[in-house]
């Protein structure tokens, strides 16, 4: 399933970029994310706990970034484990462009789905990514 996305920021890119790796602003961030520990200079595990549908899970989580061309870009590559209601897992390309003081961000991302979530059919697995991308961002272009 791929899901892409363009969010305009009102910071400058080397100021979103510094944010994208800061362990507080993610934890803070991430819809349902319980923890999140910074397992290496570019690499997290998370325990998110989500509803998709009628399924509800806690997913462990690990990310690792790479291809990193700061302040410009990068890849993350990740999986997450929900037990009895499925995985994920995929990689996306992460983009920042400076436009007059403010960033766009773009993003692609390429996913694999499996277990119960799967079943719930990719216009529901697209809608709700689609929500959760947009309740993190929402809350990333918010100060604290």
């Amino acid at each position: 399933m791929e899901i892409t996305g363009e969010y305009r920021l009102e910071a400058p890119r080397e100021e979103v970029w510094a944010r994208l790796f800061d362990p507080e602003v993610l934890r803070r961030c991430i819809p349902g994310c319980k923890e999140l520990t910074q397992t290496g200079e570019n690499s997290f595990d998370a325990k998110v706990q989500l509803k998709i549908g009628p399924v509800s899970a806690t997913f462990a989580a690990t990310v690792e970034i790479c291809d990193i061309d700061a302040p410009a870009s990068c890849r993350l590559v990740g999986k997450g484990n929900g037990g009895i209601a499925g995985f994920a897992k995929g990689e996306c390309t992460v983009q920042l462009v400076e436009d007059n003081g403010a960033t766009v961000l773009t993003y692609k991302a390429d996913t694999e789905i499996g277990g119960k979530i799967a079943a719930l059919g990719s216009r529901l697995m697209q809608a709700t990514s689609k929500k959760l991308a947009d309740q993190f961002f929402l809350a990333f272009s918010t100060p604290e």
